[in-house]
């Protein structure tokens, strides 16, 4: 690759102001082919990405041999500290691990035993992704992991539980839909927890240069709020069709005469949802989000004005 035509990979491939472009970067991010690379394949990705931050001219690599490489990179080591992560914790096992697990919660939905287990294990996956991609200059403490964990699995269980309870006499239909209600509810309550610092203390504002304003409570709050939005309708297609599926199936006698085909069915067709789901409701929100200040509390909005050139909008990093 030619010195003259250096590229910013630290920035994403795609223009990240269009949804196209952000969707774009997220089917890469997400791709779940990248969790077969082999350890050899993720070090020489490691080793090309810090060789060309350095500045090096890397004469043998096409422009698409070093996006390839920044996207095997991506998807295994932490952005901030450089560490290889756990296998189910990066962002390539979103998929793969979430159809099994929304799968076999739609399956054994009538069973309390399974309700409770699945529940957990899927709580459990959250914390292992959230701890996993946690905020290098934000560590996440463990007794944050811990209470968040804690607080968003007896939230699930008490929902999954309460609404089993409720509905014996429903259609059949409203159970197959109570998982869903159960990892909403989850959601909205360990996506703050884990984000609590951010709520109490503020998230960092910039102008249109990247230059540092402020701490606003308020942006963290519409950043956390537009990443819980996304992360229901990211869990909706997969929760929702493939019950809907499931119960016209059920009523024509297909279960009961092949009951076997019931779990692996749901997985697929979890499968299938999630591999668009979760790219396109990802890039529903730019990552640099933008807010106007007359939005902000009204101390931050002081001290822009009282700036030498003060902008009518600055940016955030909402989070994922």
């Amino acid at each position: 690759m030619a010195s003259d035509k250096r590229i910013n990979i630290d920035e994403p491939r795609w223009d990240q102001s269009t949804y196209w472009g952000r969707a774009k970067h997220f089917f890469v991010t997400t791709n779940p082919l990248n969790l077969l690379c082999t350890s050899e394949e993720l070090d020489k990705s490691k080793d090309v990405v810090t060789r060309y931050r350095r500045g090096e001219t890397l004469t043998d690599l096409s422009e698409d041999d070093l996006w390839r490489a920044k996207s095997i990179y991506d998807s295994a080591f932490h952005p901030d500290t450089g560490e290889k992560m756990v296998l189910i914790g990066r962002m390539s096992a979103q998929v793969p691990m979430n159809m099994t697990i929304t799968g076999c919660m739609l399956t054994f939905y009538k069973s309390t035993q399974a309700v409770v287990f699945w529940q957990w294990f899927n709580q459990s996956f959250n914390a292992v992704v959230n701890y996993s991609n946690r905020s290098g200059d934000s560590p996440i403490s463990v007794s944050q992991l811990a209470t968040s964990y804690v607080l968003a699995t007896g939230g699930a269980l008490g929902t999954a539980l309460g609404l089993n309870s409720l509905v014996k006499k429903a259609p059949p239909l409203i159970g197959r839909l109570v998982p869903f209600v159960a990892v909403a509810a989850a959601n909205c309550v360990n996506i703050p927890m884990m984000r609590m610092k951010e709520l109490s203390g503020g998230i960092p504002v910039v102008d249109e240069a990247g230059e540092r304003i402020g701490d606003s409570k308020v942006a963290a709050q519409v950043g956390i709020a537009s990443v819980v939005l996304s992360r229901i309708l990211m869990a909706s297609p997969g929760m929702i069709f493939p019950p809907i599926l499931m119960d016209r199936l059920e009523r024509r006698g297909v279960l009961s005469r092949y009951p076997m085909v019931g779990a692996p069915l749901q997985v697929l067709l979890c499968g299938v949802c999630l591999t668009f789901a979760t790219p396109m409701c990802c890039a529903l929100f730019p990552q640099k989000s933008s807010i106007a200040v007359s939005s902000l509390e009204p101390e931050l909005q002081e001290r822009i004005k009282k700036s030498s050139n003060p902008p009518s909008v600055v940016y955030y990093n909402k989070g994922l």
